[in-house]
């Protein structure tokens, strides 16, 4: 079982619960994670519920259950090192007809967004984040079962100690209700590439 008890909060929001397989977020206005690229500004202030490892080789599965209805609403999965380095993965809410499926990577202080338009009325979706080593992919599922990759990208400053969790915000005039179960921490699901040998050095 996945111990909640683990886990620890950057930045703790107002409203929370956290049971064993259960954890509840109301998310406040005006939170957000994002850094510099195109639109300039810098936001660190979302709340991030996460455990630390130096675990080198692993898998950290959750569901995501959600009341979005505002522009930018979303939570889902994140591994966050510092202000200036992290990634998550997520839903945001746009409007009545779509939402973005997508995914933020930020290293040294510059993010990047990359998505996919699905319907509005998705409320749910699992993430599952692996690792190995500095590297990382980022994968999604409707029914938990069968995962589609989203992202694999490097994270400078993960070397040692990484860490990976839950988050939850709403960057505008807006509060909603995460619901995050089904957690889980396995070995590492991100089978080693088969294919082309890397570059003799």
């Amino acid at each position: 079982m996945f111990d909640t008890g683990k886990m620890k909060w950057i930045r703790k929001p107002q409203y929370f619960s956290v049971g064993d397989d259960r954890i509840e977020i109301i998310t406040c206005p005006h939170t957000d994670l994002w850094q510099r690229t195109y639109y300039h500004f810098r936001n660190d202030n979302a709340p991030v519920l996460q455990m630390n490892t130096d675990e080198k080789y692993f898998s950290f599965t959750v569901k995501t259950e959600f009341e979005s209805k505002h522009r930018f609403d979303q939570c889902g999965v994140v591994m966050y090192l510092d202000s200036e380095n992290w990634l998550k993965a997520a839903i945001e809410y746009e409007n009545d007809v779509y939402q973005h499926l997508g995914s933020v990577v930020t290293n040294n202080g510059y993010s990047d967004w990359a998505t996919s338009q699905i319907d509005a009325s998705v409320k749910s979706m699992w993430y599952r984040l692996s690792r190995r080593e500095n590297d990382f992919c980022i994968e999604c599922s409707e029914d938990g079962k069968k995962f589609s990759q989203m992202r694999i990208c490097h994270m400078w400053k993960a070397d040692g100690e990484a860490a990976f969790g839950i988050y939850a915000c709403s960057p505008e005039e807006s509060s909603f209700k995460a619901v995050f179960t089904e957690m889980s921490l396995s070995e590492c699901k991100w089978s080693a590439h088969d294919g082309q040998k890397p570059d003799e050095v």
